[in-house]
């Protein structure tokens, strides 16, 4: 044990390479400082950061599939309601053996902390955490959840102790740049078997945080090898860089791509206007500006194949074309114009970037044609509807309806919708659950809390020499496998 604390502090204390190979240059599109952001609330840079340094049970591998870590493997038993963990034989950084008993302190307090937000909301059917054995834990679930170990691989559920965590990676910071150089703990200090030629073949990584203008302009410049964290605001930058030096990896993103709303009042104090907004915009066209291909338009909270039975079709309104979906909507407006007596005028949320230019054309000339004029702010001031850009943590209908939970007051809601979701927790049989989540997204959808546009974009600009970096529909991607030899 005493070993592996003496590397760790060696890696820690390295200010240049620590092994034979070349580094990975990293850019994260953001602000530099979000590299560093602590609490419950990650930004894209500060959940790379903390997945690779700070480990959980599980892990996402570079394909987004679950794979042990801090657990080296589990079962789950046949009711779908236990998961029972045994953690290998690791030590944390202070040279201290990690044992069940202070995972499961560690859990407890990191299920805690979440509560408020909604990966806290997705973690409700944690019923109890038993201590087995010295390397053994239980944790029990209130009813069946399929996608309970993906939840356990977020970054947000990496276990941290005095401020630091037990790997798979060791990191420092740069004291002159907001700069993370990340290096590969040895097979042996992760409770593997030992590598001979580990330090010939492990690469060092340097993370950093950019806006996305100057990560892309570094990529061009040949300063960094890989851009990650592109999301439509941003894409058009992607476009007109020298892809001869690079490529354009797109993921294949599921989650929530539309305009929350945030006000009930006015305009908006009908859920028949609201509606009349959704109908007007043509969601087939939306993203052509973009130059996207394969981008999934929608007009439901819920895609239906979220559902193991899809409970409705593929997109509403199908028996009205475009053209009687503007005409209906347009008589909505005009009425309440003629009512009141004032203009038909919203204020939309986006944050800068070209995309959002793109995005705020496409809105303006859609609700134009029904009588409807928009203008521009900054998200947070004193916007009647925002953009919301969220990849989805799993793939059930529970992680898109928790999302529109009235306890986050992120706009519009539905407390019957909420009803439906509590109650859907207590449902063992999947069919019954499934019938309760799927009322509530039909009360979610009556209640127009939401304009849907289609799925979340997100980009990466990979240059020829990364190796393990795979798309995949999470749009995380581990810096650990970056730093390994091709599998």
């Amino acid at each position: 044990m005493r070993f592996r604390l003496a590397l760790l502090l060696l890696l820690l204390a390295s200010c240049g390479p620590s092994t034979g190979a070349m580094p990975v240059n990293i850019a994260i599109i953001g602000s530099p400082q979000s590299l560093f952001q602590q609490g419950v609330r990650l930004s894209p840079p500060a959940q790379h950061v903390r997945a690779a340094a700070f480990e959980g049970l599980v892990a996402l591998d570079a394909g987004g599939q679950v794979v042990p870590a801090l657990a080296e493997r589990w079962i789950v038993t046949d009711d779908g309601l236990s998961y029972i963990f045994r953690l290998r034989d690791r030590t944390w950084p202070d040279g201290e053996e990690i044992t069940a008993s202070e995972i499961r302190r560690l859990l407890r307090e990191s299920i805690a902390r979440l509560a408020g937000t909604s990966l806290g909301l997705d973690l409700a059917r944690v019923d109890e955490i038993r201590v087995m054995t010295g390397r053994v834990i239980e944790v029990r679930l209130s009813s069946p959840m399929p996608d309970f170990l993906r939840l356990l691989a977020q970054p947000e559920l990496g276990f941290i102790k005095n401020g630091t965590g037990a790997g798979p990676m060791a990191l420092s910071r740069d004291a002159n740049a907001p700069i993370v150089r990340l290096i590969a703990l040895p097979p042996e200090a992760r409770g593997q078997p030992a590598q001979e030629d580990w330090e010939e073949i492990a690469r060092p990584l340097n993370v950093e945080a950019r806006p996305a203008r100057q990560a892309v302009n570094a990529f061009s410049r040949g300063d960094v090898d890989l851009v990650l964290g592109g999301s439509i605001v941003d894409f058009p930058l992607a476009e007109v860089g020298p892809l001869s030096r690079g490529t354009i990896q797109v993921d294949p993103a599921m989650g929530l791509l539309g305009l929350a709303i945030r006000d009930d009042t006015g305009l908006l104090a009908d859920p028949a206007r609201r509606e009349a907004l959704s109908m007007a915009i043509d969601r087939g066209s939306l993203i052509q500006p973009f130059g996207l291909s394969g981008w999934q338009s929608s007009s439901w909270i819920v895609p239906p194949e979220a559902f193991a039975q899809p409970r409705y079709p593929a997109q509403r309104w199908q028996n009205l074309t475009l053209e009687q979906r503007r005409t209906t909507a347009a008589a909505r407006i005009r009425a309440w114009t003629i009512q009141t007596g004032k203009e038909a005028r919203l204020r939309v949320g986006l944050p800068p970037g070209p995309g959002s230019d793109l995005l705020f054309r496409q809105l303006a000339r859609a609700w134009a044609s029904i009588g409807v004029s928009i203008e521009r702010v900054a998200p947070g001031e004193g916007a009647q509807i925002e953009l919301r850009d969220t990849v989805a943590r799993y793939s059930s209908p529970l992680w898109y309806l928790n999302q529109f939970n009235c306890a986050l007051n992120a706009g519009l809601c539905s407390a019957k919708a909420d009803a439906l979701v509590r109650e859907s927790l207590e449902q063992r049989d999947p069919a019954l659950r499934e019938q309760l989540l799927g009322e509530a997204h039909a009360a979610l959808m009556a209640s127009e809390v939401y304009i849907p546009l289609g799925a979340p974009v997100r980009w990466s600009l990979v240059r020829g020499s990364i190796r393990n970096y795979l798309a995949n529909q999470w749009g995380l991607h581990p810096l650990f496998p970056l730093s390994q030899p091709t599998t």
